[in-house]
């Protein structure tokens, strides 16, 4: 008889359990070979890309490449910081995304718990459906529809003159720009991402619910100390995540909306990149804001993700 015994199974001698990344991929074949297209994309147009970010280190020129552009270190860095225009852009900037963040990331998850209350599944699914329609919109109609309404003749300046307001197109004030933005902002994405929250209401155990009936807690007292803790790891770390993106507001409807009038609001790092570097053509001084703009949002994802970890031992590693 063998001195290692056999498994009944296998027949194999019965010894340290096999490991080791290769005998994982050899296990697992189908599973990494599902995400070796996610790779090759990340590898492709997250990883490659990041090599030109170089050139904010440049006084880069196409003709001479990025092997032959002049060295110029923190030039393009200290001209931003110095900017006449960089106290206003990171204020708006700032004011825009905080805003988005106060308003608009609560938002779903209201429009999440009133649907879980909905008994009628009929009324349910054509409540949900009619949230989700905006976010298919393309941007640039609802930008066109944003203009058309807000006109001096459009319907949301009618109302405002019926309640004694004046016939003024409402994107001609700087002021008003922020509150169109972030309520557009709210109608086109509220029912889109409410979706992970309906997900993660599912998750709750339904017997939590019965033992709070049974001790008299109502509905509105169900709904925070039973479900708002049962999602609330969903919620932290979506805002981690939105926190990480701070400064990160896309340029496309800030263009499509604002204006000479409503540019000293409206005006964003963003679109102060699009400016630089797809209309003035100063690659290396717009890719330097980029590389400036991505750093505070990683430093902030991470501050964010450290603080969730110590306070409420949720957190994205």
């Amino acid at each position: 008889m063998s001195k290692q015994a056999l498994t009944a199974e296998t027949g194999r001698p019965v010894g340290r359990p096999r490991s080791g990344f290769f005998y994982e991929i050899k296990k697992n074949w189908l599973v990494y070979l599902m995400f070796l297209p996610v790779l090759l994309f990340y590898i492709c147009f997250i990883l490659k890309p990041m090599y030109g970010a170089l050139i904010a280190f440049q006084n880069y020129i196409p003709a001479k490449g990025m092997l032959g552009s002049q060295w110029v270190g923190f030039k393009h860095f200290i001209d931003f910081f110095n900017n006449h225009y960089f106290l206003r852009i990171l204020k708006n900037t700032l004011v825009i995304s905080g805003s988005s963040i106060v308003f608009g990331f609560p938002m779903p998850i209201i429009l999440a718990l009133l649907l879980n209350e909905i008994r009628s599944n009929a009324f349910k699914r054509t409540v949900q459906s009619i949230s989700y329609i905006p976010h298919f919109i393309s941007l640039v109609v609802v930008c066109g529809m944003i203009k058309t309404f807000t006109a001096s003749n459009g319907i949301i300046t009618q109302l405002i003159v019926a309640m004694g307001g004046t016939d003024v197109s409402i994107l001609s004030n700087p002021d008003a720009f922020v509150p169109v933005y972030i309520i557009s902002d709210i109608w086109q994405n509220v029912g889109w991402d409410s979706i992970i929250y309906l997900a993660a209401l599912t998750g709750i155990n339904q017997e939590l619910y019965e033992a709070a009936t049974i001790d008299g807690a109502n509905r509105w007292k169900q709904t925070i100390h039973v479900t708002l803790p049962g999602i609330a790891p969903t919620i932290i770390i979506l805002l981690i995540l939105r926190l990480g993106s701070v400064l990160g507001l896309g340029y496309e409807k800030i263009i499509l909306l604002y204006n000479e009038i409503t540019r000293e609001t409206a005006d964003v790092i963003s679109s102060f990149v699009y400016r630089k570097g797809l209309i003035e053509m100063s690659w290396s001084y717009s890719s330097a804001v980029g590389l400036f703009n991505s750093v505070v949002n990683f430093i902030c994802i991470v501050a964010a993700n450290s603080i969730s970890r110590k306070v409420t031992d949720t957190s994205l590693w």
